[in-house]
């Protein structure tokens, strides 16, 4: 159960379906990370409708026949907002908004609405303001329908609140000059990292919401925003850590998450930058979420698409204070084992071997076997430190200081 805050919640309803290449298992998880998001963005999620289908409607999406049950709940619940899991076209976006008559969202939408309400820098702000630009120019006709009623809320922050006369020429305009601005900062930021030095450079990398920003606390013992939501950190957080006698850059990056926008792995090339420009990625994995094979699966498939797969890892299995495998009764003989009910030796004896010594087992946030931890980064800053700077030898400190 999510906890509420003492703000105003948007009444929303999610769809799915289940198609030949997604079963009813995976659209609940989908839909139940898709819950998670509606609720980051301020949104309270009232119901669920899943639709068996072969193939999705090219008008509505999902039948006539569930589009009509939908539509009779949004009017008798005061739906705000009705969110697909797949990205509409722009076509199928609008048809839905004219039967509907509210706004209608997809995991695209909702992710740069996320977005948009968590960049804090001026830089982030122009990555997430491309990256809504370029989702929008093929949409403006029926944009341009919900915000004549100006209303707020979510999929409603960012480029178009105050612009609804704006045009496909002046769209394009304005993706063009922030492109140019983006480039701008671009040659700044790799300036800066020229202007760091040599140092051995490490990336946080992970799924959203697996505790990066939190490691990140308390290994650099700074205080980089952390909350249980997603996209908690949208900026690139950079810290000089020194462990023992040795210094290094650690960086915190964005999350990544399955479905993720192409727009915004584009908009967000500078923040992927440092994980291109790392010598060493701590991959860090919330090992207590039940799909947590599913997310490095992804994860990895992102690293590969910006050229970082071969890079040097280290797999960091996070939270581990909040793993607690499913129990079979000893006289139930019906119940098949799976993983799920895997302990966490268990876990380490099968798939976790295959990775062999490349897997750590913490939680950051009860500062569990963090000294196991800091010796592994440290002797692997060394080795590449060393082979840098094969005349400067570091030691192994006998005692190395605590975080």
């Amino acid at each position: 159960m999510l906890e509420k805050k003492s703000i105003d919640y948007e009444n929303a309803v999610l769809i799915g379906v289940i198609t030949q290449t997604q079963d009813e298992t995976k659209v609940n998880e989908y839909l139940d990370e898709l819950e998670f998001l509606t609720y980051t963005a301020g949104g309270e999620v009232k119901k669920r409708f899943i639709q068996r289908i072969d193939v999705p409607n090219p008008k509505t999406y999902i039948g006539t026949g569930k589009m009509e049950e939908v539509e009779a709940y949004v009017k008798e619940n005061d739906i705000g907002s009705v969110i697909f899991d797949d990205e509409l076209t722009p076509a199928q976006q609008n048809n839905i908004e004219k039967l509907l008559k509210c706004k209608i969202l997809d995991r695209t939408g909702l992710i740069l609405d996320i977005f948009a309400q968590r960049a804090q820098t001026s830089y982030a702000r122009t990555q997430v303001e491309l990256a809504q630009y370029e989702y929008l120019l093929p949409r403006l006709t029926g944009l341009w329908t919900h915000l004549e009623r100006q209303r707020g809320g979510i999929g409603m922050r960012g480029p178009g609140e105050t612009e609804i006369e704006t045009d496909r020429r002046i769209v394009r305009d304005r993706i063009a000059l922030l492109k140019k601005k983006l480039t701008k900062i671009d040659r700044q930021m790799e300036t800066q990292r020229g202007n760091r030095g040599a140092l051995v450079r490490v990336a946080l990398v992970g799924y959203t919401n697996v505790g990066k920003s939190t490691l990140m606390n308390v290994i650099s013992k700074s205080e980089v925003f952390a909350e249980n939501k997603l996209f908690a950190t949208l900026d690139t957080t950079v810290r000089k850590v020194v462990i023992g006698n040795l210094p290094f850059l650690l960086s915190d990056t964005v999350g990544f998450i399955r479905k993720l926008p192409t727009q915004l792995v584009e908009s967000f090339k500078s923040t992927l930058d440092e994980v291109r420009e790392a010598d060493l990625l701590l991959h860090v994995v919330d090992i207590s979420h039940p799909n947590f094979e599913e997310h490095i699966a992804s994860v990895n498939q992102i690293l590969g698409e910006i050229g970082c797969a071969e890079k040097k890892t280290i797999m960091v299995f996070n939270k581990i204070d909040q793993y607690h495998p499913e129990t079979i009764a000893e006289d139930d003989l019906t119940t098949e084992r799976t993983t799920a009910h895997f302990t966490l030796e268990e876990w380490k004896n099968t798939w976790f071997s295959k990775i062999g010594d490349r897997a750590l087992f913490i939680s950051a946030l009860n500062k569990e076997n963090l000294d196991e931890f800091r010796k592994r980064v440290y002797d692997e800053v060394r080795d590449i430190h060393v082979t840098r700077f094969p005349y400067n030898n570091f030691l192994y400190p006998e005692h190395l200081d605590e975080f």
